[in-house]
């Protein structure tokens, strides 16, 4: 885990989840349902509560205030979490297969584990470690996985996709700027109009990626395959690349 992220985690009072302590869920199921019946959208009903390990299959949370909401575990297949407020979540181990994440904020949400098939992540804003996950076909288009360089008073934190696999991912407008996608397999995703600037792509597979308008000024590829790239003749910055000599480029 990123190690400035695991640190403000800990400043946070969240040391628990990442140790790997859980409590039992404060609810059922079928409770945790009825209260977002009850409740508008954007509710703040189930912040903070503990919903470990319960059946959320399907469940509309559309817009709602989950922060620091512990998950983890938790049976979320086709959850509807477009908009919502994950910070500092816990979603390790949890089952987010074909769940809608459009929209969500997830700054420093924990997802150790997690199962993310099919999951749609398009206009999400997130700080969060991806490292050696399977996320081959995901939708990011049009998402925000870069640091924000106006709020780092603890140092440089950013999404982490080291050794990530991300075949065939969409990543069409989204923000990758000084995001680590270090040894990431890339090949076939989508980066039409992306935003690379300054990214770590050492060692990373890009073989087949569309790259059409995406900017990688000033981005790393060391070691980096960059086999067959798709509209290489726009891409911004191209002349900028870092250690480019040491790339395997046709």
């Amino acid at each position: 885990m990123n190690k400035v992220l695991l640190i403000f985690l800990a400043v946070s009072g969240l040391a628990w989840t990442v140790a790997g302590a859980a409590r039992a869920a404060e609810m059922s199921g079928a409770e945790a349902r009825k209260i977002l019946a009850d409740n508008p959208a954007g509710t703040k009903a189930l912040s903070k509560k503990d919903l470990s390990g319960i059946d959320l299959s399907g469940v509309a949370f559309k817009g709602a205030d989950l922060f620091g909401t512990n998950f983890e575990g938790a049976n979320l297949t086709g959850a509807d979490l477009s908009a919502t407020n994950l910070d500092r979540a816990n979603l390790m181990r949890a089952d987010l297969s074909a769940a809608n994440l459009s929209g969500a904020s997830m700054f420093a949400t924990l997802i150790e584990g997690a199962r993310f098939a099919g999951t749609d992540f398009s206009r999400a804003r997130m700080v969060v470690v991806f490292d050696r996950m399977d996320l081959s076909d995901a939708d990011f288009s049009g998402a925000s996985l870069g640091a924000d360089m106006k709020n780092q008073p603890m140092g440089l934190m950013r999404t982490t996709l080291r050794g990530t696999r991300l075949r065939g991912a969409n990543f069409r407008g989204a923000d990758l700027s000084r995001t680590a996608l270090d040894f990431a397999d890339l090949s076939g995703a989508d980066l039409t109009g992306a935003d690379l600037t300054r990214a770590d792509l050492i060692g990373a597979n890009l073989t087949g990626a569309i790259l059409t308008d995406a900017n990688v000024t000033l981005a790393d590829v060391d070691s980096a395959t960059l086999l067959g790239i798709k509209g290489k003749a726009t891409v911004q910055g191209w002349d900028t690349l870092r250690n480019l000599n040491l790339a395997n480029v046709d």
